[in-house]
């Protein structure tokens, strides 16, 4: 069973022009919550969204009126986040306008404080990797997450381990015609509370992110 949610991001609401006050206005009737976006290797996706209670706008307000000689803003595509996260939460796909993550939990592919993939690992991997040809993705990223429980340091030089094992498996099933950017956070980054279990179980994971084609 797997639960489908879309997130939309928020638009500062200071200075707005009337285009854009508009825009915020069918955003957020649309139910829009914001998310923090993966804009590169430093800030990894899996940043869980905050609410956003809806802005009322009155029509009949006189500041909404355009003043005379003045043009609309350029239109702005907002970027629709739709997450899909199994019942157990083993694995998560966050599928954007322009990219894919999947995050897989470190029991599904690891042994406990260990970087050694399981019997159950290859097929997980196999599928992301099936997933990644179907999008014709030419870059991926690995990133490896743990807990806050033991040294910031193992935390480190564990996470990067899984994050190497992943990418190993990726390899054999697409071939040199992709590259890697692999990187281990260790315990920075979480998207759970790390003071319960079910929390950091969350946190010890492996994201797998690449662009979306034109195939999907």
């Amino acid at each position: 069973m797997t639960h489908n949610r879309t997130w939309m991001k928020p638009i500062g609401v200071a200075g707005l022009s009337v285009a854009s006050a508009m825009l915020m206005a069918t955003a957020t009737l649309l139910g829009a919550s914001s998310a923090l976006a993966d804009d590169g290797p430093s800030v990894p996706p899996g940043t869980e969204a905050t609410s956003v209670p809806p802005v009322e706008l009155d029509p009949n307000d006189p500041d909404l009126k355009m003043p005379e000689g003045s043009t609309l803003a350029p239109a702005k595509v907002l970027d629709i986040v739709q997450v899909i996260e199994d019942e157990g939460g083993d694995e998560r796909r966050e599928d954007s306008n322009a990219s894919i993550k999947f995050a897989l939990q470190a029991e599904v592919l690891f042994g406990k404080d260990s970087a050694k993939l399981s019997s159950a690992a290859n097929s997980r991997i196999a599928a992301i990797a099936a997933e990644i040809k179907k999008q014709n993705a030419t870059k991926v990223r690995v990133f490896g997450f743990t807990d806050n429980l033991g040294s910031s340091a193992h935390g480190d030089v564990l996470s990067k381990q899984r994050a190497n094992a992943v990418q190993s498996v990726l390899v054999k099933e697409l071939g040199s015609t992709v590259s890697f950017d692999i990187r281990g956070y260790g315990e920075q980054y979480p998207i759970a509370n790390n003071g319960t279990e079910e929390g950091r179980k969350k946190n010890r994971r492996v994201e797998v992110s690449f662009p979306r084609g034109t195939s999907s």
